[in-house]
C-alpha cells in the first residue's frame, strides 16, 4: 500500500512539474512570490496616486500689465572691414626687404616690401640702349635721304639744261627710286624709336614696380611673406599684404533665417555681444538685406550688414558676433504672459497637468485643447483666449492678440484690463 502511494505522489509531481530534483517547484515558487511583489507595487502607486488626485486644485495666475515690447530677430555672423584690399606682386622675384608688419598703420604710397631688382635694371638699360641706337638709325636714314634727295635734284636740273638727253629717263628713275627708300628708312626709323621708347617704359614700370606700395590708408591684417622668399607672379599674383581700410567702421555680415527675413528692413537698429566682450553690447545699424539666398544644412538663409562704429577698435575682423535686430516696438502696450495664452483648463475628474490615473502609468498623445482656436482677424492680430478665476473656477476671456517677443503679447483688443490676474497653470496642495 505504502509503495503504490509513493508511485501516485510521483506521478503528481511530475504531472504539475516538480520533478528534477525540486527545481520546477523552486521556480515555480520564485515566479509566484514576483507576482504578489508586483502586485503590491502597482497597488501602492495606485493608492498614492489616488490620495494625490484627492488634493485641491488650484490656479497659478499672473497680472496683465502696461509696458514696452521689443521684438528682435537673432542672427549670427562675422564682423570684417568695410574694405579689405588685397596687396599683390606683379612681377617674380627674391622679397629684399619687409618693410610693413602686422598691425602697422600705412599711408597711401608707403613702400611694404621690395623684390631684388638686379634683374630688372639691366632690362632697363638695355631699353635705354635700344633706343639710342633707335635715334641714330633715324639720323643715318635721314643723312641718306637728304643726299638722294639731292642726287635726285641735280640730275633734273641737268635733264632740263640738255633738254632731255641727259640723264636719261631711266637714270632719273633710279634717282626717284632711292629717295622713297631713302624716305622710307627716315619712316621705318622713327617707329623702332617709338618701339624702343614703349619697351623702355614697360621695363621702368617693371623697375619700378619691384617696389610694392600701399594703396589705401589703413592696417596691416596680414603679411605673408618675409625677406628672402622667392615669389613667384607665372600664373597669378600671389598675396603679400592683407590690408583693412579703416578698423574704426566695420561691418557685421550675419545670416537671416528665411522665417525672419520678412520683418527685416534697411535702417533698423540692432544690438550684438561678441565672445571677447561678453558683458558688453554693441550697436549697428541695418545698411543691406541682400535677395540672394545661402543654403547650409537644409536651412535658406540671407545675408544682411550691418554698419558697427569702433572707434575704440575694440572689435576685430572675424570676430563671431550674436546680433538682436529690432524689427517692431511697442510703446505702452497691454501685455499677457504667454502662457496665459497657451494655458487651458483640466477636464473634469483630470489630474492637475489634465491627465487621471491610468495616464500617469501609461501616457497617451498629447491631447487636444478644445475650444482655443486662433482666428486670423487682420494682418497682425489673432482671436485667442485666457482664462480668469472667478468662484474657483475657471471663467474664458476672448481677446485679440498682436505681436510677441516669446515672453509677453500684445492684447490690441478684448475684455482684459490693466491689472487683472490670469491663470498661467495649476498646482496641487
Amino acid at each position: 500500500m505504502s509503495t503504490a502511494s509513493n508511485a501516485n505522489t510521483e506521478d503528481i509531481g511530475r504531472t504539475i512539474g516538480l520533478g528534477n530534483g525540486g527545481k520546477s517547484r523552486h521556480r515555480w515558487v520564485r515566479w509566484l512570490v514576483g507576482a504578489v511583489l508586483m502586485a503590491l507595487v502597482v497597488a501602492g502607486v495606485l493608492f498614492w496616486l489616488g490620495r494625490d488626485g484627492q488634493k485641491a486644485l488650484q490656479y497659478r495666475t499672473a497680472e496683465v500689465r502696461r509696458g514696452a515690447l521689443t521684438v528682435t530677430v537673432t542672427a549670427t555672423g562675422n564682423l570684417a572691414p568695410t574694405n579689405e584690399v588685397e596687396v599683390g606682386s606683379e612681377l617674380s622675384g627674391i622679397v629684399q626687404d619687409v618693410l610693413a608688419d602686422f598691425n602697422a598703420t600705412v599711408t597711401v604710397g608707403q613702400p611694404l616690401a621690395r623684390l631684388d631688382a638686379t634683374k630688372f635694371e639691366a632690362v632697363v638699360m638695355q631699353s635705354r640702349a635700344a633706343l639710342a641706337s633707335a635715334r641714330a638709325r633715324l639720323q643715318q636714314a635721314k643723312a641718306t635721304s637728304s643726299q638722294a634727295e639731292q642726287g635726285l635734284t641735280r640730275l633734273r636740273r641737268a635733264h632740263a639744261l640738255t633738254g632731255g638727253r641727259a640723264p636719261s629717263a631711266g637714270e632719273l628713275e633710279a634717282a626717284e627710286a632711292d629717295l622713297e627708300r631713302a624716305r622710307a628708312d627716315v619712316a621705318a626709323a622713327l617707329a623702332a624709336i617709338d618701339q624702343a621708347q614703349a619697351n623702355l617704359r614697360v621695363d621702368e614700370t617693371n623697375l619700378a614696380k619691384t617696389t610694392i606700395f600701399s594703396p589705401i590708408d589703413g592696417t596691416v591684417l596680414q603679411r605673408n611673406v618675409d625677406p628672402g622668399q622667392t615669389v613667384a607672379a607665372s600664373l597669378q599674383a600671389p598675396v603679400l599684404f592683407l590690408l583693412a581700410e579703416d578698423l574704426t567702421r566695420m561691418e557685421l555680415q550675419v545670416d537671416v533665417d528665411e522665417a525672419d527675413v520678412g520683418r527685416v528692413r534697411e535702417g533698423q537698429s540692432a544690438t550684438f555681444t561678441v565672445d571677447a566682450y561678453p558683458q558688453r553690447t554693441f550697436s549697428a545699424r541695418i545698411t543691406q538685406v541682400r535677395y540672394g539666398s545661402q543654403f547650409t544644412d537644409g536651412v535658406v538663409t540671407y545675408t544682411t550688414l550691418l554698419d558697427v562704429a569702433n572707434p575704440d577698435r575694440l572689435l576685430r575682423p572675424g570676430m563671431t558676433a550674436t546680433a538682436e535686430i529690432v524689427v517692431e516696438q511697442v510703446d505702452d502696450a497691454l501685455l499677457v504672459p504667454n502662457s496665459a495664452l497657451r494655458f487651458s483648463p483640466p477636464q473634469e475628474g483630470a489630474r492637475a497637468d489634465g491627465r487621471g490615473v491610468m495616464g500617469m502609468i501609461m501616457p497617451g498623445p498629447p491631447r487636444r485643447r478644445a475650444g482655443r482656436p486662433e482666428v486670423q482677424t487682420q494682418p497682425g492680430t489673432a482671436q485667442q483666449q485666457v482664462w480668469r478665476v472667478q468662484n474657483n473656477q475657471p471663467v474664458p476671456l476672448q481677446v485679440f492678440t498682436g505681436p510677441t517677443d516669446g515672453i509677453s503679447t500684445v492684447v490690441t483688443d478684448g475684455d482684459l484690463q490693466p491689472g487683472m490676474a490670469v491663470i498661467v497653470g495649476t498646482v496641487l496642495r
